[in-house]
């Protein structure tokens, strides 16, 4: 699928077959990835993340190009993913932000919800807002659900511009404005036009009920604006200068948009990358998903910093509405993922207790693991997989970083001597379990947790670290199969070039489904699509799809069913009611509501077509020859065979152990397992005697 260059300029692995140069970036918190397609190749480069971001972006561009003997200019596409929102969340360091609603709501952001992460921890402590207390504003206006009662008085809007104009960006969001936005409209209309900061009103971001999540999005939408607005200015800048195109941006629901699109809304780019890894392992999992008994995949990233999970199932990607990130809700859609601190650069610690933990602070690119021999001296994921002998002592990643064994093994027997354990070995050992254990978890919350079976779901393993602890977790899940993209190491940034453009529209429409007026939704449904199609940047018209939020009376959850285009209550009915018992094990003969209605607008993206070109034996220049070394399973060491990613005819079955070595990523294939390659270079592992 795709494949690794070397730094002489030689690419192995695969070569691409009709299409113009594209190029898809995604940035990680240790490494950018890039993957660049032409008519006769692929060529993939990694480099240390930088700040600010868009260098590093560029630098990783220019080495792909030079890999492909072409030049920046000759690209015609360029898509990237980029993690300036999640960081400016997680960092809290995004605009100086003002919230406007009505009198007497200016609390909703601090009251939120009654949930709370560590229900019986009493000293918990909620996500302070993004926006304090004396920065939130009330006007004296009000809508009900049947229309307008109190009209808005700019006049009060005039002198809280005034208030306003040392603040970076503004978020409007009246009482029930996803119904009646009128006056909502007025006050962002006027503060836009006397104030030079961005304005995000909550009919515009998320016109759908629930005030706390939608006040929550649109100020999550006006924190990151000027952030998001500021990086793509210098992106576009810095890409201009060099000769490549104008870049398209994923969004955090699988698809694609324009950077002006994205401006105005930088709330749908909060999980960019991590959903471009999502795409990437869905076009990675050909004929998985049509084996006998495997009901869907499990996606498992593991970078240098956290590990993101997601699903795949036959209706495609999963996504959801109901997310939260970095303690905000957020309801646009996004494809459900769950993230853990649990990366390669996770650094290992020794609690108060004496218990070793791992994450979820992270090394990052600077100073690094201690192996990179950067400056690091706190152990961390990569460091332990070094010292069991997973990744070799000398392996460069990405021709940038070469890992010295000596000094890993010296910080994990620190490590071992501050938890009591015997030997760096033992440390290292439980570095792995642990870090493990929190990845499993993960896995669990968007399988077992949203009513699936990991049992019938093969996994897709990526990113840097991804393949080399992706069989240790099937074990732990009883999954079977294991499928390890070619280059997996790069397959978000290959994602990028998979993935199609894609929008959406919402509203809010709450009424019993046997009252539903089959005409007045099929109106709010024309409505919806002439949205999407007016933000569609690509010459063919998008793909309609109509979903539909309901619920029993009384619930306060929903389940999306899909909708015809002619709106029959009774199909949806059946629909909601096999939804909600595949989800939650049971279903009743209550009355059904309806809540919300969505339209998603795709436009399909033709992903690269690669060939497999295989680095055989025969061809391999004689440091790239199959040799031995002792690993470390279990507690137990075995002699493992070392061989290169590319180095399998299509057809070859790798029986384990063995350590398959790439430029961007390790692949671990333990004791008791077995691998198949694919005629496009991916390895199917299947453990013990499965068929």
């Amino acid at each position: 699928m795709t494949a690794h260059g070397t730094d002489d300029g030689r690419n192995e692995g695969a070569t691409h077959a009709g299409t113009v140069p594209r190029v898809g970036v995604d940035v990680g918190g240790t490494f950018t990835d890039v993957v660049l397609v032409t008519e006769d190749r692929v060529c993939t480069a990694k480099v240390p993340s930088t700040e600010p971001q868009h260098e590093g972006v560029l630098t990783g561009i220019k080495k792909a190009s030079n890999r492909a003997g072409i030049t920046p200019r000759e690209i015609e596409s360029f898509v990237h993913a980029t993690t300036v929102p999640v960081n400016a969340l997680l960092e809290r360091a995004g605009a100086e932000t003002a919230l406007v609603t009505t009198a007497g709501f200016r609390d909703v952001l601090e009251i939120g919800r009654q949930t709370r992460p560590d229900l019986y921890d009493l000293a918990a402590e909620k996500t302070p807002p993004l926006v304090p207390r004396h920065r939130r504003y009330e006007l004296d206006e009000r809508s009900t659900v049947d229309g307008v009662e109190e009209p808005i008085d700019l006049g009060p809007v005039d002198e809280l511009a005034e208030a306003l104009s040392d603040i970076d960006s503004v978020a409007v969001s009246f009482l029930h404005a996803y119904r009646h936005p009128t006056n909502e409209a007025k006050v962002a209309a006027t503060l836009r036009d006397r104030l030079d900061v961005p304005v995000s009103a909550s009919s515009e971001v998320l016109p759908t009920f629930r005030e706390y999540e939608r006040t929550s999005t649109t100020v999550v939408d006006a924190y990151l604006r000027p952030a998001i607005d500021s990086y793509l200015g210098e992106l576009v800048a810095g890409a201009t200068e060099i000769g490549l195109p104008e870049p398209q941006v994923m969004q955090s629901n699988g698809g694609i948009a324009d950077p002006d699109r994205v401006r105005e809304r930088a709330v749908t780019t909060v999980l960019s990358g991590p959903a471009a890894g999502v795409v990437g392992a869905s076009a990675s999992a050909d004929g998985v998903l049509d084996t006998a008994g495997v009901e869907g995949i499990v996606t498992f990233d593991m970078g240098g910093t956290s590990s993101d999970v997601g699903v795949v199932r036959e209706r495609g990607i999963a996504r959801t509405t109901d997310a939260t990130v970095a303690g905000q809700p957020i309801g646009t859609p996004i494809v459900d993922i769950e993230t853990v601190g649990s990366g390669g650069g996770s650094i290992a610690w020794v609690d108060e207790g004496g218990a070793l933990r791992v994450g979820p602070e992270s090394a990052g690119a600077d100073p690094g693991p201690v192996c990179y021999g950067n400056g690091g001296d706190r152990p961390t994921v990569t460091d332990a997989n070094v010292v069991l002998g997973y990744i070799g002592a000398g392996t460069e990643f990405g021709g940038e970083v070469t890992l010295d064994e000596a000094a890993a093994r010296e910080a994990l027997a620190d490590l071992a001597e501050e938890a009591g354990l015997s030997s760096a070995v033992e440390a290292a050992e439980g570095i792995y379990r642990v870090a493990n254990a929190t990845m499993t978890r993960a896995i669990r919350s968007v399988t077992i947790e949203r009513g699936h079976d990991p049992r019938t779901f093969g996994l897709v393993a990526f990113g840097g670290a991804g393949p080399m602890h992706a069989a240790a977790l099937a074990e732990q899940l009883d999954i079977d199969r294991v499928v390890f993209p070619l280059a997996g190491g790069v397959l978000s940034a290959y994602g990028l070039l998979a993935a199609d453009e894609k929008h959406d529209a919402v509203r809010t429409r709450r009424v019993e489904l046997s009252d539903a007026d089959p005409e007045t939704l099929a109106r709010i449904y024309e409505e919806l699509i002439a949205e999407v199609e007016s933000n569609a940047t690509a010459d063919a018209a998008p793909e309609i799809e109509r979903t539909a939020a309901l619920r029993y009376r009384g619930q306060s959850f929903e389940l999306d069913v899909d909708v015809d285009e002619r709106f029959d209550p009774a199909t949806v009915r059946e629909r909601f009611v096999a939804a909600h018992e595949q989800a939650y094990g049971y279903a009743m003969d209550d009355p059904v509501e309806l809540v919300t209605l969505r339209v998603t607008g795709t436009v399909e993206n033709e992903p690269p077509r690669t060939r497999y070109r295989p680095q055989t034996a025969e061809s391999a220049e004689p440091n790239e020859q199959p040799t031995t070394r002792s690993v470390v399973f279990d507690g137990e060491e075995r002699t493992a065979t070392v061989s290169g990613r590319t180095a399998f005819e299509p057809g070859t079955t790798i029986d384990g152990p063995a350590i398959l070595e790439g430029e961007e990523s390790t692949t671990v294939i333990p004791p008791r397992w077995t691998g198949d390659v694919r005629r496009d270079g991916a390895i199917v592992c299947k453990r013990g005697d499965q068929p």
